[in-house]
């Protein structure tokens, strides 16, 4: 019996985030039709977790592009946004973009609506509607510059 997709946090059309993927999420999105992969995990984050070169195996095998942006809040840089916002211009969709819990990834995601003039209230908003909890969006980005 095929593994059934991580759950998915629509962000924009075609760009959903998840958190943690493993093997069979990887297969689950394939056979959903997903065309583009980016994990904002460092590896070894967790014990067991999926490497980033081996999940770029199982992703390409699928014929899935795959893109490595690690980061953590601590490590978050300008250069990480700009790479992100880069992949996601390029990116052929549906689009998953993941981390541990999904919060990063849609924190990322977010960094790069406001380079676009969307309202920081709003983006807060719609990931709180899906139990991801960016309210530090405003002071990061402040950080960031």
């Amino acid at each position: 019996m095929p593994a059934q997709p991580p759950r998915l946090v629509p962000l924009a059309p075609g760009l959903s985030a998840a958190g943690a993927l493993d093997r069979d999420a990887i297969d689950a999105l394939a056979a959903a039709g997903v065309r583009t992969l980016v994990n904002n995990r460092p590896d070894g984050e967790d014990p067991g977790q999926l490497p980033a070169d081996d999940a770029r195996r199982v992703a390409e095998s699928h014929g899935i592009a795959y893109h490595h942006i690690p980061m953590t809040a601590a490590t978050l840089t300008r250069g990480d946004v700009d790479a992100f916002e880069s992949v996601l211009k390029s990116a052929e969709q549906p689009v998953v973009v993941h981390c541990r819990s999904g919060t990063r990834s849609t924190l990322l995601w977010a960094l790069t609506r406001l380079r676009q003039g969307d309202d920081p209230v709003q983006l807060v908003q719609l990931a709180a509607r899906h139990g991801i909890d960016i309210t530090a969006l405003p002071m990061i980005a402040a950080r960031l510059g």
